[in-house]
């Protein structure tokens, strides 16, 4: 939980070892001078010790608001059958308050048992992702300062001068100007069929809550005869809540519907992060950031 408030993110929250914590570690080593070994050793609690007051969990309690939808329930696995629909929202306000403390529905489960109802004025426990800070920059779009606080983004996030993409890690780092690395991302990067494009690119730009033009021609695994569509936006489409374009024609960094598979499966070339670190990192990076991928 700590190294998700201070950028170095696991991407799901759920209390356990794996791969991702052992990634996350080895980045909050690095920027901290530490030997990378990705191990709660003395050295790294030491220097997380500042940071102890922060309570893992906090138990909160429901409102309206927060369990307003829209919600769609099922969202169909054909794109032709999505671009029907009004929005690729959640599926249910389980899943919303998952992404919202950047967990999944499961962890709720298992950190509220005995079936509680989620409605308002209900009591749920859940992992601290709450930011420091939502004073977002006064000139972003009030839809998007929405999803932002909504997906408890932290606000107060240093200035990205670039980015690496490390294919061996399955991790985008990002560095100031002084070359220090400030924060770490979990990420799902490029496969066998659509290979990770190795060399600098540069970010163009965001667009936010985006609509996915869905080209089957880019698809090796598209459905034989699949027309394009053009997708709804939501958090549940196939590029998440935010698109960071890259001077590399058709790729892009972006969000997912799975965020619980980031680092953990393939993707079309593109680079994967949960909807509120793609959001995190919209935050830090800006048109022309340059973006450095590597094996």
């Amino acid at each position: 939980m700590i190294l998700d408030h201070l950028g170095f993110s696991p991407g799901i929250l759920d209390g356990r070892e794996g791969q991702s914590l052992t990634a996350a570690l080895k980045g909050f080593q690095a920027a901290r001078g530490l030997p990378a070994t990705g191990k709660l050793d003395p050295a790294t609690l030491r220097a997380l010790a500042p940071y102890a007051s922060l309570r893992p969990v906090r138990r909160l309690t429901l409102d309206a608001d927060t369990l307003r939808g829209p919600y769609v329930n099922p969202i169909p696995k054909d794109p032709e059958e999505q671009a029907k629909l009004p929005s690729l929202a959640y599926t249910r306000p389980l899943e919303k308050l998952a992404e919202m403390f950047h967990t999944t529905p499961e962890v709720l489960v298992e950190l509220n048992p005995g079936g509680a109802r989620i409605a308002p004025g209900a009591e749920f426990v859940f992992p601290n992702a709450l930011p420091a800070s939502r004073d977002y920059p006064a000139d972003i779009k009030p839809e998007w300062r929405r999803t932002l606080a909504m997906l408890n983004v932290e606000a107060k996030v240093p200035e990205a001068d670039h980015i690496v993409v490390d294919k061996s890690e399955k991790v985008l780092k990002v560095y100031d100007r002084r070359e220090r690395l400030v924060a770490q991302f979990s990420a799902t990067m490029g496969s066998a069929h659509d290979p990770l494009p190795i060399g600098t690119w540069k970010i163009n730009g965001a667009d936010t809550n985006p609509k996915f033009h869905y080209n089957p021609k880019l698809f090796w695994d598209a459905k034989k005869g699949s027309d394009p569509a053009m997708l709804p936006p939501g958090p549940n489409g196939p590029v998440g809540v935010v698109w960071l374009d890259l001077s590399k024609e058709h790729y892009g960094i972006h969000g997912t519907p799975e965020p619980q598979l980031i680092g953990r499966t393939e993707s079309h070339g593109c680079i994967r992060l949960t909807n509120w670190d793609a959001a995190r990192l919209a935050l830090m990076v800006r048109p022309g950031t340059r973006a450095v991928f590597r094996e």
